[in-house]
């Protein structure tokens, strides 16, 4: 790779973005690892230079791969992170010892890249094949960049599925599977081992696969390609697991299990059941990734959980009253985070401000959210796939009744019409929480000034 650039000029970083959000998107895919393949092989396969823990699963993957991250930085390795969606700028993504690519690294990295980005989108062209999408750009991009580095070890999230998923050229040494739930069947299959096929793909010969909990089913999945490829076997609730868990002030205090000691005395400052669970095989990754029999350093473990976020995640983004942001998309992730309020937060009223994208459970996620909030106010993001307002809201009256809904067509006036709300009917006790879509929470975060 070349030499580092001088600070570019916002409208060259624009450009970039420009360029790589004309590709399709990333909801709009061809399933295969051809045209990845053949980008990553052109640059020597940088995939290969560093150790990886691969993260899959339906919910929890973006915080299980930050905690990872931060568990090795914490042993003074020099590592790479690659998450998704990103919350503001798409350098979000891609993170070397914890920061993100700064503009100018970002617009080199594209830049290095794309005569080989071209060379393969010809040659797709000229079989009747699509360009490279903008998700595999950008992991074309993020593997280039942790191999320039160089990092040692990185962790990554996959984008969608597993076998097929652009991140998955790499051989992950460990492979996390977090829960796995119905989301995306458009594309991974309409029942849970359908989706769980496809998610195990990431699990290679060789391997360590750590395993959250499962439903029964989507674990004998699991299980079958693990004894298929060789590939050893960390289960949560048997192998590893958490112990203990005690709310506290800005997280939660945990006893955790891993798969060589036990670690006390952990403060997450993540709340909720699910964070903890996350935490587990978080922990139990990085032991396994780094061999031996023997228990990380418990003062390291301390000091990188109580260090780790996770934006957009039940993520406080304004106070008097409280707005909470958590990107909740799916029923499973919207009964998480229903679990975690009522845990967590005494906030009474508690108002909702909901969007989602078209291709998701509306019902089942308004459901799951019913029993914890006193009201709604249904919006929309400033996603093109955001469903109608008026659409959701049917759906949203059905659920809560006429009179626990109202409708903003814009998100600033959602927040504003919730937090009167939340003001009116429990002055400093109320408070409100932005949830439906990763968009809404990142427009949100925005609005509020997080972003």
């Amino acid at each position: 790779m070349s030499g580092r650039s001088e600070r570019v000029a916002p409208e060259e970083l624009h450009e970039v973005y420009a360029q790589i959000l004309a590709r399709a998107p990333e909801h709009d895919l061809v399933p295969d690892l051809d045209r990845i393949g053949a980008v990553t092989q052109l640059l020597g396969d940088p995939q290969h230079s560093f150790r990886t823990v691969h993260v899959s699963g339906t919910n929890g993957k973006s915080s299980t791969a930050r905690m990872v991250e931060r568990l090795l930085r914490e042993h003074g390795l020099r590592t790479g992170r690659f998450t998704s969606p990103h919350l503001r700028e798409a350098r979000e993504r891609i993170a070397v010892d914890g920061v993100a690519l700064e503009a100018d690294r970002f617009v080199e990295i594209y830049q290095e890249v794309l005569p080989y980005l071209e060379l393969v989108d010809a040659g797709s062209a000229q079989r009747g094949g699509p360009r490279l999408t903008f998700f595999e750009v950008l992991v074309a991009m993020a593997y280039a960049a942790f191999a320039d580095a160089p990092v040692e070890v990185a962790a990554v999230e996959v984008g969608m599925g597993g076998g097929w998923d652009a991140t998955n050229v790499v051989d992950g040494a460990v492979a996390v599977l977090t829960p796995i739930s119905l989301d995306h069947q458009h594309f991974l299959g309409s029942d849970l081992v359908s989706i769980a096929t496809e998610k195990a793909g990431i699990i290679k010969p060789g391997a360590v696969a750590v395993l959250g909990r499962q439903p029964a089913d989507v674990a004998e999945v699991l299980l079958r390609r693990a004894t298929e490829v060789g590939a050893t076997v960390a289960r949560e609730g048997l192998e590893f697991g958490v112990l203990r868990r005690d709310v506290a002030v800005g997280g939660q205090l945990l006893t955790l299990q891993g798969l060589y000691g036990v670690y006390e005395d952990v403060f997450l400052p993540l709340h909720g059941s699910h964070q903890a669970r996350n935490a587990a095989c978080a922990l139990a990754a990085v032991e396994a990734l780094l061999g031996g029999d023997a228990p990380l350093k418990p003062e390291i473990v301390e000091v990188a959980f109580a260090d780790t976020d996770s934006p957009g995640r039940l993520e406080l983004v304004r106070r008097s009253p409280a707005v909470l942001a958590d990107a909740a998309h799916n029923a499973a992730g919207a009964a998480a985070l229903a679990e975690a309020l009522e845990e967590a937060f005494t906030l009474d009223p508690l108002i909702g401000v909901v969007g989602l994208l078209a291709e998701k459970d509306a019902v089942g996620i308004l459901a799951a959210l019913e029993s914890v909030l006193d009201s709604v106010v249904i919006t929309r993001s400033t996603s093109p796939r955001a469903v109608a307002v008026e659409e959701l809201a049917a759906v949203a009256v059905d659920i809560f009744g006429e009179d626990r809904v109202e409708v903003a067509d814009r998100l600033d006036g959602a927040i504003d019409v919730a937090v009167a709300r939340a003001e009116a009917d429990g002055g400093l006790t109320g408070g409100v929480i932005v949830t439906g879509s990763v968009t809404l929470v990142a427009d949100a975060r925005m609005l509020l000034g997080r972003g």
